[in-house]
């Protein structure tokens, strides 16, 4: 399976996003350790080379699910700002949230809709009183359920309740993409500074890190 986590430096300063490019890095490498897969699948840059304003991470594996909730929340990368020397902020927030990529599309099939003939009352002549030439056709999957009676004929009822029925599902599935889409933007403003559930900081360079003692040895080699 795969999930899709939302990285983003929300309306951030400049550290934010150098911040993500860090955080996104580390993430990776948590990942390998993990045993599970991850793609960039979209990146928007920030304002310097190498950083991002936001990242969409695909992760894939068995333990994707997991993996992600691991990464989820507000993310922290802890150290002083690479470009202005003197600021005493060494905190740099960041947001990860899963979301949805594309809304699912519904896939017309006739055979999944149920056409019942009906009568219907009201003008339209002694053959529209008489014969079941209305249609009421139910689209099983969506539930969605229209009626026809603007035809003498039956035929030409059921071919109209179908377009009808194709135009709903389409208008639905416009409509929920478009809040899949509003759902992913609205992450970017989410951002809550503080309370992260992960901290993050820089490896310690070599001269900082304590130096192993040398080993004489003896003997006649």
């Amino acid at each position: 399976m795969s999930v899709h986590l939302l990285m983003s430096a929300g309306r951030g300063p400049r550290e934010c996003a150098w911040a993500l490019a860090e955080l996104l890095r580390r993430l990776e490498g948590d990942a390998v350790r993990h045993e599970v897969t991850t793609r960039r699948a979209e990146t928007v840059p920030g304002e310097r080379p190498g950083t991002y304003r936001s990242v969409l991470v695909e992760i894939s594996g068995a333990g994707a699910e997991a993996f992600a909730a691991s990464w989820t929340g507000t993310l922290c990368w802890q150290a002083p700002s690479p470009y202005r020397t003197g600021i005493g902020r060494k905190n740099w927030y960041v947001t990860a949230r899963p979301c949805e990529v594309d809304a699912p599309r519904t896939t017309f099939v006739e055979a999944d809709v149920d056409v019942v003939a009906c009568r219907t009352g009201g003008p339209g002549g002694q053959h529209r009183n008489k014969a079941s030439t209305a249609v009421r056709a139910t689209h099983r999957p969506s539930g969605i359920v229209v009626v026809v009676d603007t035809e003498r004929e039956f035929g030409l009822n059921r071919g109209i309740a179908m377009r009808l029925l194709r135009q709903r599902l389409e208008r639905r599935d416009e409509a929920a993409g478009r809040a899949v889409d509003v759902a992913r933007w609205r992450i970017h403003d989410e951002l809550v500074r503080g309370d992260p559930v992960r901290t993050e900081r820089p490896e310690p360079s070599g001269r900082d890190q304590p130096r192993r003692k040398a080993v004489r040895r003896t003997g006649g080699d």
